[in-house]
């Protein structure tokens, strides 16, 4: 099982730098991108006038244009005016479920990801065809994202006891699922199994947080990663609305904003930092999901076009489903999701970037770009939101996943993951539409080759 395998450069040829690389002949599969300006988002700096190199996959060197030589037989990528820097990772995402999905389907969500410059993402509900296809975009038999796959959910229905919890478990780690997905319903007493064997097993969890267990206890007793902020903003209520709730008051949305404790969001926010938790807060679904009652403007969307009728008209149905308050209410609830947010990235809490597409009118790829913009209605600086979509991300695979987090900045060793821009995204998030190309996998593909598929994309569904 090949399972992201981690790179074997050794450290000579990676304190060789650029002019070692530059032979009279460049290796096979050389590209080299020159006169280019670098954002390594291994700090917040640009370094101007630089050239890239990258064999077969990873970036062998970065140095100054003016003293660095490519090598006869390298493609040579122009990179005057432009800025490169990491791929992003959708961390919150999903491929079709089921046993057997039409292959089309899947390489067509695939594809959406890198158009956008999306070259890692976490599939949050697995399928036992997964693991194969990650291994086959790891080999790149086919063009796609990395791939980190989630196991299927534990929940209340499919782990209601502690015998059943355990059993599935150690079947998903042994069928090589690199994450267990949790969602509610799982009773306390079998999430405490639960987490005993995952631990024993060597498997993380993450996603939502069942009501009888809690965040505290969540983070207490080892979740990895905490999706949609779930549980924060019930977590900082305050004792009178705690004890409403556990004698079996309905709490309404306005209330739960209305009766936090400002004491209890430091104390949340150090919990989270002291046990070194990621959260993956997927801002623009939740205000969808909240704020939506008419579907519309949202069909109306220009990246409708590249997703089916069948697709379009789910999310119609889906888009009157959500719940309602006052527009004042909604808009304090969105306030206060974002202050913790902001508070836990100023923590150093590690923030992961993501969107739970396809759902409520995400399209793959093109959802990221409008999750950031909400994202950056928190406070949190450019820089941050890009880190916590690049370097955050190479940092959790290796630390919570125990696999190779080489990826995520833009320095010898790491994988080829690489967006090249016309303008720079620091200034401007919107600057990351303007794509020159993007590289997955030492793979360059083209914004021509972008546009091509998208415009194929649109085609095949027009008129649905």
């Amino acid at each position: 099982m090949m399972r992201h395998s981690r790179h074997a450069l050794s450290t000579l040829t990676l304190l060789l730098g650029v002019t070692a690389c530059a032979a009279q002949e460049a290796a096979p599969g050389t590209i080299a991108f020159t006169n280019v300006n670098v954002i390594p988002m291994d700090r917040d700096v640009v370094l101007a006038g630089q050239t890239v190199v990258v064999v077969d996959g990873v970036i062998q060197a970065l140095g100054a244009a003016d003293a660095a030589e490519v090598g006869n037989g390298a493609t040579v990528i122009d990179g005057s005016g432009r800025y490169l820097m990491p791929g992003l990772a959708e961390m919150h995402a999903h491929v079709p479920s089921g046993a057997d999905p039409p292959r089309e389907e899947v390489d067509d969500i695939l594809f959406l990801y890198i158009a956008n410059g999306v070259t890692t993402i976490r599939g949050m509900l697995g399928s036992a065809y997964q693991i194969p296809l990650a291994d086959e975009l790891e080999r790149g038999d086919v063009l796609g994202p990395t791939f980190y796959a989630a196991a299927p959910s534990l929940n209340g229905n499919t782990a209601p006891n502690a015998a059943e919890a355990e059993r599935l478990v150690r079947a998903h780690k042994a069928a090589g699922y690199d994450l267990q997905k949790i969602h509610p319903g799982v009773p306390l007493a079998v999430w405490d199994h639960m987490v005993g064997i995952a631990e024993e097993v060597g498997i993380t969890l993450g996603g939502h947080i069942p009501a009888d267990v809690g965040l505290v206890h969540a983070i207490e007793t080892g979740m990895s990663t905490i999706d949609h902020l779930d549980g924060y903003v019930q977590a900082v209520a305050s004792d009178d609305v705690v004890s409403q709730v556990n004698t079996g008051q309905e709490i309404s949305l306005e209330g739960l904003v209305n009766g936090v404790d400002e004491a209890k969001i430091a104390e949340v926010v150090q919990l989270s930092l002291d046990h070194d938790v990621y959260v993956v807060p997927t801002m623009y679904l939740w205000e969808n999901l909240y704020g939506t009652a008419d579907p519309e403007p949202f069909l109306n969307q220009p990246e409708m076009k590249y997703v089916s009728a069948a697709q379009r008209e789910g999310w119609r149905r889906q888009g009157s489903a959500g719940p309602r308050a006052e527009p004042a209410v909604l808009e304090a609830f969105f306030a206060l999701r974002k202050r913790i947010l902001k508070e836990l990235s100023d923590a150093g809490v590690g923030i992961l970037m993501g969107t739970d597409s396809p759902q409520m009118f995400n399209v793959p790829g093109f959802a990221l770009h409008r999750e950031l913009a909400v994202v950056a209605e928190s406070g949190m600086s450019n820089y941050e939101i890009l880190r916590s979509g690049t370097a955050s991300v190479g940092r959790y695979v290796d630390t919570h996943l125990g696999l190779d987090g080489a990826f995520g900045t833009v320095a010898p060793g790491q994988r080829a993951d690489l967006v090249l821009l016309g303008s720079n995204p620091l200034d401007d998030l919107d600057n990351l539409a303007d794509r020159v190309g993007v590289m997955v996998r030492g793979q360059w593909v083209s914004r021509a080759e972008i546009d091509a598929g998208l415009e194929a994309l649109a085609a095949k569904h027009a008129g649905g």
